[in-house]
């Protein structure tokens, strides 16, 4: 039993699943539907139309159309619902609403609700229970200008001196407690549109074996039997092949209209309609999936923002990328992905993840599988490796100050590289796979960015300060900016070419680059030489990288997913360290893609040049990216800086930039030197409670053998999963 296996058994859960959904049930109506005898219910506030859109989605159909006004209350109370509602007032109309509604049964028919419907749980259930729900999410001054012109100033449930906004914002609590599928309704979309996007979000529900996922390196169609689904590739992180699970149909595309609802959303809100486009309903359900994203993007990051967008300078901005627990970008992804990796494990076998991390990404994953509760914390362990002099005081601080639970730090005396060419290695050998889970019952999975769903929300933040730009009238929606991101693996990037795919007007992705400036030799060559290529640290450790994992999955969507290039080139980098891309394709990624890079001195600099001129500090990686920025932004759009990191999790190269004297060695004291000095950004809460309730301690290290990382993984086996209770 290897790591396919567990890919498997997530397979059979998500069809016993939907076995279940589909099983017979006996109600009145015997009209058959396109999802078998369930019902079609569409929910959303009064005025959203759901009578006019679910009379045209019957007629299509072929179906009966059931709405609930006049086929179910006014039958059963033999008087208008106006009638009904002055009669007995609000609160007891609702009671009554509800009753009426548990006391209905049909099937194979289109249902419109009331509009309060959704706040009688029972009427609720029940209707649940009967068919998909489907959520009219209109925009909310398309309903105020709709009732206007109906004459109803007033709502059940809306006493006196509360406003029409109001309500429907307290309501938007239970659409979104009952909705299987959401529609969103860009502003001004007529009734025969938002029928079709019913249809549509029907279509995709009923169809869900077509949302599956292919390697990177995989040729053709993938065959029925072969199909991978959303829980496997979270599970699985790696495909059999080597290769990186990528969306078989990509990514979908939102409208313009649709874009312009979220400008004035929340980034949780953001996140949950974006992640619900992306993740099939079947896999993640909607009110599963808002849950996990309320709770990652919670209280947890200190900005209620979340990742806010700031005016640095001229035509540039930087968005804030730090907030979270652990400073850095990695929390926007890592405070969600372990949330949707505990959902998606089969119900067998503990599971191991393996990381390996140039700074970032170690305590941001040991911070988001700490998270997990109960059945979920004791099924899961998490294991580090991290370059010992290759990532900064503090960041080792970090992740070695986990000391209880399934999560440790172990590191290694050699680089990133090292560390992740040796998990990938493991993965590939099915003898020590086989080995853990028949000895241990535990399989191998990932929380490194080639895992889908470590760049899956990294989608959201990119698409979020677009849309912050709109809201603060810097841009109208179609106006195109570039966005300037320091990276080492590329992921970072590679979602930013994702957010473009759906309809974000990103003109052009900017990688910035250390001295390890191998993306940008290679965008500039179409040439990736590893051969002889030492990797040299430097001040901005979280990109000191050589080998790009997620450079796969650019090459992947630039080719327009050439599985045997894409085989052939990264088998040859295996074997040759070195491959060479045809010029075509190399033109096709310079057209999205641009690349620079800057020295030590450079970066330096920069932090001191931008503190002169506006009292603004960014950390080393944040730098990297304002020179690169300046040398290759034109200035012709606004440029969004990416800020990576917290600029506390790199004090004593931000001290020496600021030319700050007598540098303490111990870190607590450096980010208290800093918070004496700097105004903008504050000093990070999270980080300075967690460093100093650390305290000075030792950690496991290893030499860079890898056969000792394989004892380290079989040790955290045992000790995680061995334990007599």
């Amino acid at each position: 039993m290897g790591l396919l296996s567990a890919g498997q058994l997530a397979v059979r859960v998500v069809r016993c699943s939907l076995s279940s959904f589909s099983k017979p049930k006996s109600w009145l109506s015997t009209k058959a539907s396109h999802l078998g005898d369930k019902n079609i219910v569409l929910m959303g506030p009064p005025g959203a139309g759901k009578t006019t859109v679910g009379r045209m989605v019957a007629h299509r159909l072929g179906l009966p159309a059931v709405d609930v006004d006049d086929d179910v209350l006014e039958a059963a109370w033999k008087m208008p619902v106006a009638a009904k509602l002055a009669a007995v007032g609000g609160e007891r109309f609702l009671e009554e609403e509800g009753q009426a509604l548990c006391n209905f049964s049909t099937s194979g028919c289109v249902v419109s609700l009331t509009g309060s419907n959704p706040l009688h749980s029972a009427a609720m259930q029940h209707v649940s229970d009967s068919g998909l729900v489907v959520y009219l999410d209109v925009d909310s001054e398309d309903i105020i200008q709709r009732l206007t012109r109906m004459k109803v100033n007033r709502i059940v449930g809306q006493e006196a001196g509360v406003p029409m906004r109001d309500i429907l914002l307290y309501r938007k609590q239970f659409y979104e407690k009952w909705v299987d599928v959401r529609v969103l309704c860009g502003a001004g979309d007529t009734v025969e549109e938002v029928a079709e996007k019913v249809l549509k979000a029907v279509e995709r529900y009923q169809n869900h074996a077509e949302e599956s996922y292919m390697s990177t390196r995989c040729d053709g169609e993938v065959s029925s039997k072969q199909k991978t689904y959303f829980s496997d590739v979270v599970i699985e992180g790696l495909a059999n092949d080597g290769g990186l699970y990528v969306p078989k149909n990509g990514f979908p595309n939102m409208t313009a209209s649709e874009w312009l609802r979220l400008v004035d959303m929340s980034y949780p809100e953001r996140a949950l309609v974006l992640l619900e486009k992306c993740i099939h309903p079947l896999e993640v359900s909607a009110s599963d999936l808002r849950k996990m994203v309320f709770k990652a993007y919670g209280s947890n990051f200190s900005s209620e923002l979340v990742a806010p967008v700031k005016h640095l300078m001229n035509n540039q901005f930087v968005q804030e990328l730090f907030h979270g627990p652990t400073a850095s970008f990695k929390d926007l992804a890592l405070q969600l992905m372990p949330q949707l990796f505990a959902h998606c494990l089969p119900p067998m076998c503990n599971y191991l993840i393996l990381v390996a991390t140039s700074g970032d990404t170690g305590s941001a994953v040991l911070s988001g599988f700490d998270g997990l509760t109960g059945t979920d914390r004791h099924r899961t362990g998490v294991l580090v490796f991290f370059p010992e002099e290759g990532v900064s005081e503090i960041q080792k601080l970090q992740m070695t100050s986990y000391r209880e639970g399934n999560v440790r730090a172990v590191s290694v005396c050699s680089d990133f590289d090292f560390c992740q060419r040796s998990i990938k290695r493991m993965f590939g050998e099915s003898g020590l796979t086989g080995h853990l889970a028949v000895e241990y019952g535990t399989v191998l999975s990932t929380a490194n960015s080639i895992n889908w769903a470590r760049l899956l929300p990294q989608v959201v933040y990119h698409s979020s300060a677009y849309l912050d730009l709109c809201r603060d009238g810097v841009i109208k929606f179609g106006e195109p900016i570039d966005v300037c991101i320091p990276t080492g693996n590329f992921g970072n990037a590679m979602s930013a070419v994702y957010a473009k795919q759906m309809g974000v007007p990103i003109r052009r992705v900017i990688c910035a680059s250390n001295h390890n400036h191998i993306i940008t030799d290679f965008l500039t060559t179409g040439e990736y030489d590893l051969r002889g290529r030492p990797l040299i640290p430097s001040q901005s450790p979280a990109i000191d990288i050589l080998k790009s994992s997620n450079l796969e999955r650019f090459i992947h969507h630039a080719s327009h997913g050439d599985g045997h290039l894409v085989r052939g080139l990264f088998s040859g980098l295996e074997r040759q360290q070195h491959f060479q891309v045809p010029r075509p394709l190399l033109s096709r990624m310079q057209q999205e893609v641009q690349a620079g890079w800057c020295s030590e001195n450079d970066c330096l600099a920069a932090i001191r040049s931008l503190y002169t001129q506006t009292g603004y500090v960014m950390d080393t990686h944040t730098a990297v990216a304002k020179v690169v920025a300046d040398r290759l932004q034109d200035g012709s759009c606004p440029v969004v800086i990416c800020s990576t990191a917290h600029y506390g999790k790199f004090a004593p190269a931000v001290l020496k930039a600021l030319q700050i004297q007598n540098i303490p060695e111990d870190p607590v004291e450096q980010l208290r030197t800093l918070a004496s000095t700097v105004k903008k950004p504050e000093i990070h809460r999270d980080m300075m409670k967690r460093l100093q309730e650390s305290g000075v301690r030792g950690h496991r290290m290893c030499q860079a053998e890898y056969g000792e990382l394989v004892e380290e993984v079989e040790a955290m086996i045992q000790d995680s999963f061995l334990k007599v209770l």
